[in-house]
């Protein structure tokens, strides 16, 4: 392929204390357009977004063999800063990523680094902010952001530098219809600008139509793909049904947000409840309170007005960062650690082979790939039985092998009784596994019916008449 932007011969690469290569004799080009990397969690796909800008092998260490040329630098020996100013990486865990507390300056670091004038950094935000239709978030503060406005924040950041070529790591895995949209509108102007966006993904229907090349990253290997071989990959998933009495867990007229926050409550007059052995999904847009709504629920945010009833038992509480769980030396640890404090005679292995986890029992949870820690992080969290699951987007980073898994741990939990509510933009989760849909937007609930088949065009249809309906 001629006008490579990116160009690797027999590149092979080893972290620190691994016992096999993340990345095997690797020989690709990569040239301007969009590019999807597709492939099983832990199989190579972070590492090599990584590998093009030059945090591997600078930052992380380790061994590699082979040569490698991006934006016409070798990533291998050009310092990293220097690298940055021409490759733009957004990472999985975008919350990783962040260096100040506000928007605009979180958007303006990377240029004031690179020494740009103040008249043209100005535009630059300007522009990168009304790129990806996040103009309303300028003042704000990092920390009062949904996992997906900060998704985009942080591309923004990335997009003012105008690099050559950006590397986007699950950037849509927390995005609603518009965010996924207002992404996808960006990366086509880059690619009509000529240049090269690398994207890995899990869930990429609606983004094969814009796609020039597929690669398959599967054992540390790279391998061209097509979407009739990735379509032909898919299976039927069963759907769960509920059939359980009783009401579990229950939100009276409550207001929620953060205490003191500017604008007031991000929940107002919500009132919900949910039966023991019932899968509710909670849907909407970026910001329109489904974090707030499932902490308040779990007790870690103190309603501002009304009543909340959680059940008897164990609430288990998986957030957007699965990283802020996981702290022991390893995966079996962080599992053990749970059924201890649930006093359950469960066996550490049992959970660990529902997750697929039985090869990493002995892993450092930080050093496993984003969706091999969603993994963990899941484990963790639903080993001993719990009463009420609460889940935030828990398909983040998994490939289908993982997100079965998940769909089985979740009907196995519903069917032993267990209350669950997840919050996910994933419309092929909520068409398997949820009983009922609730649609949140400016502030208020609405049930809604979603079939089987629902798309994300559905679900967001939904959320969007959320305003016009009395809460439930």
């Amino acid at each position: 392929m001629t006008g490579a932007i990116a160009r690797f011969e027999g590149v092979s690469y080893s972290y620190p204390g691994a016992t096999s290569p993340s990345l095997r004799q690797i020989d690709l080009e990569i040239g301007p357009g969009l590019t999807l990397a597709v492939g099983g969690s832990g199989g190579g796909k972070s590492t090599l977004l990584r590998l093009l800008d030059g945090l591997v092998p600078q930052f992380h260490g380790g061994r590699i063999s082979g040569s490698a040329l991006v934006a016409g630098l070798d990533p291998m020996r050009t310092p990293i800063p220097r690298m940055a100013q021409r490759v733009g990486l957004v990472f999985q865990d975008a919350e990783t990523q962040s260096v100040y507390g506000t928007v605009e300056r979180e958007i303006a670091f990377g240029l004031e680094n690179a020494g740009l004038e103040r008249v043209e950094m100005h535009r630059r935000v300007d522009e990168a902010l009304a790129g990806l239709s996040i103009e309303h978030l300028r003042g704000r503060r990092l920390t009062t952001l949904s996992g997906g406005e900060r998704q985009r924040v942080q591309l923004a950041a990335v997009l003012a530098m105008r690099p050559q070529l950006v590397a986007l790591d699950e950037p849509t895995s927390q995005l609603d219809r518009e965010g996924t949209e207002a992404v996808l509108v960006a990366c086509r102007k880059l690619v009509d600008a000529g240049q090269a966006v690398v994207m890995a993904e899990h869930r990429v229907e609606s983004l094969l139509p814009a796609a020039d090349r597929l690669l398959l990253v599967e054992g540390g290997r790279v391998a061209r793909t097509t979407p009739d071989a990735l379509r032909s990959a898919a299976a039927a998933r069963p759907r769960h049904r509920f059939n359980g009495p009783g009401t579990s867990w229950e939100l009276r007229d409550v207001a929620a947000g953060p205490a003191g926050a500017a604008g007031g409550a991000i929940l107002d007059g919500i009132s919900l409840a949910g039966a023991a052995g019932e899968v509710v999904a909670l849907t909407g847009p970026n910001g329109s309170g489904k974090t707030t709504l499932l902490r308040t629920l779990a007790g870690l945010l103190p309603p501002l007005a009304g009543t909340v009833l959680r059940p008897a038992g164990r609430t288990a509480y998986l957030p957007q960062n699965p990283g802020t769980l996981l702290h022991l030396p390893t995966v079996r640890a962080e599992v053990e650690l749970t059924l201890r404090r649930a006093g359950s005679v469960e066996s550490a292995e049992t959970t660990l082979a529902a997750f697929g986890l039985a090869s990493l029992a002995d892993r450092y949870p930080r050093d496993l790939s984003s969706g091999e820690r969603q993994r963990a992080a899941l484990a963790a969290t639903l080993a001993g039985s719990p009463a009420l699951v609460l889940l935030d987007e828990p398909t983040r980073g998994m490939d289908t092998a993982a997100r079965r898994s998940l769909a089985r741990a979740v009907q196995s939990l519903a069917e032993g009784g267990a209350a669950v509510v997840v919050a996910t933009h994933d419309a092929d989760l909520v068409a398997e596994l949820a009983d009922r849909t609730i649609a949140l937007g400016d502030g208020v609930a609405l049930e809604v019916e979603v079939a089987a088949s629902a798309t994300d065009a559905a679900v967001s249809s939904a959320a969007g008449t959320a305003s016009s309906g009395a809460s439930r």
